[in-house]
Protein backbone atom coordinates (compact mmCIF):
# COMPACT_ATOMS: atom_id res chain seq x y z
CA UNK A 1 0.00 0.00 0.00
CA UNK A 2 1.17 3.54 -0.64
CA UNK A 3 0.25 7.16 -1.25
CA UNK A 4 -1.14 7.87 -4.73
CA UNK A 5 -1.93 11.42 -5.84
CA UNK A 6 -4.64 12.09 -8.44
CA UNK A 7 -5.45 15.16 -10.51
CA UNK A 8 -9.04 16.40 -10.44
CA UNK A 9 -10.95 14.55 -13.16
CA UNK A 10 -11.76 16.03 -16.58
CA UNK A 11 -13.51 14.46 -19.57
CA UNK A 12 -16.45 15.39 -21.80
CA UNK A 13 -18.83 18.07 -20.54
CA UNK A 14 -22.03 16.02 -20.75
CA UNK A 15 -23.35 16.75 -17.28
CA UNK A 16 -22.51 16.33 -13.63
CA UNK A 17 -19.86 13.65 -13.24
CA UNK A 18 -18.84 13.72 -9.57
CA UNK A 19 -16.48 11.11 -8.15
CA UNK A 20 -18.12 11.13 -4.72
CA UNK A 21 -19.22 7.50 -5.14
CA UNK A 22 -15.60 6.49 -5.79
CA UNK A 23 -14.28 8.41 -2.77
CA UNK A 24 -17.04 7.22 -0.41
CA UNK A 25 -16.30 3.65 -1.44
CA UNK A 26 -12.57 4.12 -0.98
CA UNK A 27 -13.14 5.46 2.54
CA UNK A 28 -15.33 2.46 3.39
CA UNK A 29 -12.53 0.02 2.53
CA UNK A 30 -9.99 1.87 4.65
CA UNK A 31 -8.42 4.43 2.33
CA UNK A 32 -7.78 7.84 3.91
CA UNK A 33 -8.43 10.69 1.47
CA UNK A 34 -7.25 14.31 1.64
CA UNK A 35 -9.29 16.57 -0.65
CA UNK A 36 -8.03 19.85 0.84
CA UNK A 37 -5.42 20.35 -1.87
CA UNK A 38 -5.61 20.98 -5.62
CA UNK A 39 -5.21 17.21 -6.04
CA UNK A 40 -6.72 14.14 -4.38
CA UNK A 41 -4.26 12.41 -2.04
CA UNK A 42 -4.97 8.84 -0.89
CA UNK A 43 -3.23 6.90 1.88
CA UNK A 44 -3.80 3.31 2.93
CA UNK A 45 -2.07 0.75 5.16
CA UNK A 46 -4.47 -2.09 4.39
CA UNK A 47 -7.90 -2.69 2.88
CA UNK A 48 -10.54 -3.67 5.45
CA UNK A 49 -13.56 -5.97 5.24
CA UNK A 50 -16.76 -4.03 4.65
CA UNK A 51 -20.03 -3.72 2.76
CA UNK A 52 -20.52 -0.86 0.28
CA UNK A 53 -23.93 0.34 -0.88
CA UNK A 54 -23.54 2.47 -4.01
CA UNK A 55 -26.10 5.26 -4.34
CA UNK A 56 -26.07 4.74 -8.12
CA UNK A 57 -24.77 1.73 -10.14
CA UNK A 58 -21.74 3.65 -11.40
CA UNK A 59 -19.51 1.75 -13.82
CA UNK A 60 -16.39 3.72 -12.89
CA UNK A 61 -16.97 3.42 -9.14
CA UNK A 62 -17.62 -0.31 -9.40
CA UNK A 63 -14.44 -0.80 -11.46
CA UNK A 64 -12.33 1.29 -9.09
CA UNK A 65 -13.59 -0.56 -6.03
CA UNK A 66 -12.90 -3.91 -7.68
CA UNK A 67 -9.33 -2.88 -8.46
CA UNK A 68 -8.75 -1.45 -5.00
CA UNK A 69 -10.09 -4.53 -3.21
CA UNK A 70 -8.43 -7.49 -4.90
CA UNK A 71 -5.26 -7.59 -2.78
CA UNK A 72 -5.32 -8.29 0.97
CA UNK A 73 -6.90 -10.57 3.56
CA UNK A 74 -10.33 -8.90 3.62
CA UNK A 75 -13.78 -9.47 2.16
CA UNK A 76 -15.61 -6.63 0.43
CA UNK A 77 -19.20 -6.68 -0.80
CA UNK A 78 -20.45 -4.08 -3.31
CA UNK A 79 -24.23 -3.67 -3.45
CA UNK A 80 -26.09 -1.87 -6.25
CA UNK A 81 -23.02 -2.55 -8.37
CA UNK A 82 -22.99 -1.75 -12.08
CA UNK A 83 -23.83 -4.78 -14.25
CA UNK A 84 -22.27 -3.68 -17.56
CA UNK A 85 -20.36 -6.24 -19.65
CA UNK A 86 -17.17 -4.26 -18.99
CA UNK A 87 -17.54 -5.08 -15.27
CA UNK A 88 -17.83 -8.79 -16.07
CA UNK A 89 -14.81 -8.60 -18.36
CA UNK A 90 -12.71 -6.83 -15.73
CA UNK A 91 -13.69 -9.40 -13.10
CA UNK A 92 -12.89 -12.27 -15.49
CA UNK A 93 -9.49 -10.72 -16.17
CA UNK A 94 -8.71 -10.27 -12.47
CA UNK A 95 -9.91 -13.80 -11.64
CA UNK A 96 -7.63 -15.19 -14.31
CA UNK A 97 -4.81 -13.38 -12.51
CA UNK A 98 -5.76 -15.08 -9.24
CA UNK A 99 -8.34 -12.73 -7.74
CA UNK A 100 -11.44 -14.10 -6.03
CA UNK A 101 -14.43 -12.15 -7.33
CA UNK A 102 -17.98 -13.47 -7.56
CA UNK A 103 -21.24 -11.89 -8.68
CA UNK A 104 -19.94 -9.72 -11.52
CA UNK A 105 -22.83 -9.07 -13.90
CA UNK A 106 -25.29 -8.91 -10.98
CA UNK A 107 -25.94 -6.01 -8.61
CA UNK A 108 -24.02 -7.66 -5.75
CA UNK A 109 -20.30 -8.35 -6.13
CA UNK A 110 -18.11 -10.05 -3.53
CA UNK A 111 -14.33 -9.75 -3.42
CA UNK A 112 -12.07 -11.88 -1.23
CA UNK A 113 -8.61 -10.39 -1.05
CA UNK A 114 -5.63 -12.46 -2.21
CA UNK A 115 -1.92 -12.07 -1.50
CA UNK A 116 -0.81 -11.56 -5.09
CA UNK A 117 -1.85 -11.57 -8.74
CA UNK A 118 -0.04 -13.45 -11.49
CA UNK A 119 0.92 -12.34 -14.97
CA UNK A 120 -1.38 -13.55 -17.77
CA UNK A 121 -2.28 -12.94 -21.40
CA UNK A 122 -5.89 -11.83 -21.94
CA UNK A 123 -8.11 -10.77 -24.85
CA UNK A 124 -10.57 -8.04 -23.90
CA UNK A 125 -14.23 -8.04 -24.96
CA UNK A 126 -15.42 -6.34 -28.18
CA UNK A 127 -16.23 -2.63 -27.89
CA UNK A 128 -20.04 -2.58 -27.80
CA UNK A 129 -20.23 1.19 -28.32
CA UNK A 130 -18.08 1.02 -31.44
CA UNK A 131 -20.23 -1.86 -32.70
CA UNK A 132 -23.35 0.26 -32.15
CA UNK A 133 -21.70 3.21 -33.90
CA UNK A 134 -20.94 1.18 -37.02
CA UNK A 135 -24.44 -0.29 -37.07
CA UNK A 136 -26.05 3.15 -36.79
CA UNK A 137 -23.77 4.57 -39.48
CA UNK A 138 -24.99 1.78 -41.75
CA UNK A 139 -28.64 2.23 -40.78
CA UNK A 140 -28.71 6.00 -41.35
CA UNK A 141 -27.22 5.62 -44.85
CA UNK A 142 -29.48 2.76 -45.96
CA UNK A 143 -26.59 0.32 -46.14
CA UNK A 144 -25.69 -3.24 -45.24
CA UNK A 145 -23.08 -4.56 -42.80
CA UNK A 146 -21.89 -7.78 -41.20
CA UNK A 147 -20.01 -7.30 -37.93
CA UNK A 148 -17.77 -10.18 -36.89
CA UNK A 149 -16.30 -10.70 -33.41
CA UNK A 150 -19.22 -8.76 -31.92
CA UNK A 151 -21.50 -9.68 -29.02
CA UNK A 152 -25.20 -9.16 -29.86
CA UNK A 153 -26.25 -9.68 -26.24
CA UNK A 154 -24.27 -6.61 -25.14
CA UNK A 155 -26.28 -4.25 -27.39
CA UNK A 156 -29.63 -6.01 -27.57
CA UNK A 157 -31.62 -2.80 -26.76
CA UNK A 158 -30.07 -1.10 -29.81
CA UNK A 159 -30.74 -4.08 -32.06
CA UNK A 160 -34.39 -4.26 -30.97
CA UNK A 161 -34.90 -0.54 -31.58
CA UNK A 162 -33.25 -0.74 -35.01
CA UNK A 163 -35.69 -3.51 -35.89
CA UNK A 164 -38.59 -1.37 -34.65
CA UNK A 165 -37.42 1.39 -36.99
CA UNK A 166 -37.48 -0.93 -40.01
CA UNK A 167 -33.97 -2.36 -40.23
CA UNK A 168 -33.38 -6.03 -40.87
CA UNK A 169 -31.23 -7.47 -38.07
CA UNK A 170 -29.91 -11.03 -37.77
CA UNK A 171 -27.57 -12.32 -35.08
CA UNK A 172 -25.42 -15.34 -34.37
CA UNK A 173 -23.18 -15.91 -31.34
CA UNK A 174 -20.43 -13.51 -32.45
CA UNK A 175 -21.94 -11.90 -35.55
CA UNK A 176 -24.44 -9.11 -36.23
CA UNK A 177 -25.94 -8.55 -39.68
CA UNK A 178 -27.90 -5.39 -40.47
CA UNK A 179 -29.55 -4.16 -43.65
CA UNK A 180 -31.34 -0.84 -44.00
CA UNK A 181 -33.37 -0.01 -47.09
CA UNK A 182 -33.75 3.63 -46.08
CA UNK A 183 -37.49 3.27 -45.32
CA UNK A 184 -37.28 4.01 -41.62
CA UNK A 185 -39.83 4.81 -38.94
CA UNK A 186 -39.36 6.73 -35.71
CA UNK A 187 -39.47 5.23 -32.23
CA UNK A 188 -39.02 6.09 -28.56
CA UNK A 189 -35.91 5.39 -26.45
CA UNK A 190 -35.00 5.98 -22.80
CA UNK A 191 -31.44 5.65 -21.53
CA UNK A 192 -30.90 3.51 -18.44
CA UNK A 193 -28.05 1.67 -16.71
CA UNK A 194 -27.27 -1.74 -18.21
CA UNK A 195 -29.13 -3.77 -19.37
CA UNK A 196 -31.14 -0.75 -20.49
CA UNK A 197 -30.44 1.49 -23.48
CA UNK A 198 -26.85 2.81 -23.12
CA UNK A 199 -26.39 6.55 -22.72
CA UNK A 200 -23.21 6.41 -24.84
CA UNK A 201 -25.25 5.41 -27.89
CA UNK A 202 -28.04 7.90 -27.32
CA UNK A 203 -26.43 10.72 -29.39
CA UNK A 204 -25.85 8.37 -32.32
CA UNK A 205 -29.34 6.91 -32.16
CA UNK A 206 -30.81 10.40 -31.87
CA UNK A 207 -28.91 11.34 -35.02
CA UNK A 208 -30.25 8.24 -36.78
CA UNK A 209 -33.80 9.20 -35.76
CA UNK A 210 -33.50 12.60 -37.48
CA UNK A 211 -34.04 10.85 -40.86
CA UNK A 212 -36.73 8.43 -39.65
CA UNK A 213 -40.33 9.08 -40.67
CA UNK A 214 -42.63 10.56 -38.07
CA UNK A 215 -41.93 11.84 -34.56
CA UNK A 216 -39.47 10.18 -32.22
CA UNK A 217 -38.98 10.83 -28.51
CA UNK A 218 -35.66 10.37 -26.68
CA UNK A 219 -35.35 10.57 -22.89
CA UNK A 220 -31.86 10.95 -21.42
CA UNK A 221 -31.88 9.73 -17.82
CA UNK A 222 -28.13 9.62 -17.11
CA UNK A 223 -26.39 12.86 -18.19
CA UNK A 224 -28.30 16.14 -18.17
CA UNK A 225 -26.11 17.93 -20.74
CA UNK A 226 -25.93 15.18 -23.33
CA UNK A 227 -27.99 17.09 -25.91
CA UNK A 228 -25.40 19.76 -26.77
CA UNK A 229 -24.66 18.04 -30.09
CA UNK A 230 -28.25 18.57 -31.25
CA UNK A 231 -27.56 22.27 -31.84
CA UNK A 232 -24.96 21.20 -34.40
CA UNK A 233 -27.39 18.74 -36.01
CA UNK A 234 -29.85 21.59 -36.49
CA UNK A 235 -27.24 23.27 -38.69
CA UNK A 236 -27.57 20.21 -40.91
CA UNK A 237 -31.34 20.48 -41.16
CA UNK A 238 -32.41 18.25 -38.27
CA UNK A 239 -35.66 19.14 -36.50
CA UNK A 240 -35.09 18.62 -32.79
CA UNK A 241 -36.75 20.29 -29.82
CA UNK A 242 -35.25 19.81 -26.35
CA UNK A 243 -37.53 19.93 -23.31
CA UNK A 244 -35.56 19.15 -20.16
CA UNK A 245 -34.29 15.61 -20.44
CA UNK A 246 -36.47 14.88 -23.48
CA UNK A 247 -35.69 15.38 -27.16
CA UNK A 248 -38.58 15.49 -29.62
CA UNK A 249 -37.42 14.70 -33.15
CA UNK A 250 -39.40 15.19 -36.33
CA UNK A 251 -37.88 13.17 -39.13
CA UNK A 252 -36.64 14.89 -42.30
CA UNK A 253 -36.01 13.32 -45.70
CA UNK A 254 -32.33 14.19 -45.70
CA UNK A 255 -29.70 16.12 -43.78
CA UNK A 256 -27.42 18.55 -45.59
CA UNK A 257 -23.72 19.25 -45.17
CA UNK A 258 -22.58 22.08 -42.87
CA UNK A 259 -19.67 23.32 -40.77
CA UNK A 260 -20.15 21.86 -37.29
CA UNK A 261 -18.18 21.33 -34.09
CA UNK A 262 -17.80 18.33 -31.80
CA UNK A 263 -19.10 18.99 -28.31
CA UNK A 264 -17.96 15.70 -26.78
CA UNK A 265 -16.89 12.17 -27.75
CA UNK A 266 -20.21 10.55 -28.68
CA UNK A 267 -21.71 13.81 -29.88
CA UNK A 268 -18.75 14.15 -32.24
CA UNK A 269 -19.23 10.60 -33.53
CA UNK A 270 -22.89 11.39 -34.14
CA UNK A 271 -21.83 14.30 -36.37
CA UNK A 272 -19.62 11.92 -38.34
CA UNK A 273 -22.49 9.58 -39.14
CA UNK A 274 -24.73 12.57 -39.88
CA UNK A 275 -22.07 13.83 -42.28
CA UNK A 276 -21.83 10.59 -44.25
CA UNK A 277 -25.63 10.52 -44.59
CA UNK A 278 -25.97 14.19 -45.54
CA UNK A 279 -26.07 15.71 -49.02
CA UNK A 280 -22.94 17.78 -49.60
CA UNK A 281 -19.79 18.24 -47.53
CA UNK A 282 -19.66 18.39 -43.74
CA UNK A 283 -16.63 19.80 -41.91
CA UNK A 284 -16.19 18.88 -38.26
CA UNK A 285 -14.01 20.87 -35.86
CA UNK A 286 -12.57 19.63 -32.56
CA UNK A 287 -12.25 16.04 -33.79
CA UNK A 288 -9.87 15.33 -30.90
CA UNK A 289 -12.98 14.39 -28.93
CA UNK A 290 -13.73 11.64 -31.45
CA UNK A 291 -10.16 10.45 -31.88
CA UNK A 292 -9.65 9.80 -28.17
CA UNK A 293 -12.60 7.41 -28.01
CA UNK A 294 -12.36 5.46 -31.26
CA UNK A 295 -9.49 3.76 -33.06
CA UNK A 296 -9.40 4.74 -36.75
CA UNK A 297 -13.15 5.32 -36.96
CA UNK A 298 -12.72 7.31 -40.16
CA UNK A 299 -10.86 4.42 -41.82
CA UNK A 300 -13.51 1.92 -40.76
CA UNK A 301 -16.31 4.10 -42.11
CA UNK A 302 -14.37 4.62 -45.35
CA UNK A 303 -14.06 0.83 -45.64
CA UNK A 304 -17.87 0.73 -45.51
CA UNK A 305 -18.15 3.28 -48.31
CA UNK A 306 -17.89 6.68 -46.63
CA UNK A 307 -15.70 9.47 -48.00
CA UNK A 308 -13.87 10.97 -45.01
CA UNK A 309 -10.54 12.80 -45.10
CA UNK A 310 -8.61 14.11 -42.13
CA UNK A 311 -6.84 17.48 -42.22
CA UNK A 312 -4.24 16.85 -39.52
CA UNK A 313 -2.54 20.23 -39.55
CA UNK A 314 -5.79 22.11 -38.90
CA UNK A 315 -7.40 19.54 -36.61
CA UNK A 316 -10.33 19.16 -38.96
CA UNK A 317 -12.13 16.28 -40.52
CA UNK A 318 -14.28 16.40 -43.67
Amino acid sequence: MGKPVFLIQGGCDIGSRPIDLHLKGFKKIGIKIDENTSNIVCKCDKIISTEIQLDFPSVGATENLLLASVLGTHEVMIKNAAMEPEIVDLADFLNRMGAKITGAGTNVIKIRGVKELREISYTIMPDRIEAGTLLLATAITGGEIKLNKACPEHISPILHKLQECGCRVETLKNTIYLKSNGKLNGTEIKTMPYPGFPTDLQPLFTTFLTVCKGTSIVTENIFENRYKFTQELKRMGAKINIEGKTAIIKGVKRLHGANVESTDLRGGASLMIAGIAARGTTKIKKVEYILRGYENLDQKLNFLGANITREEEEGKEN
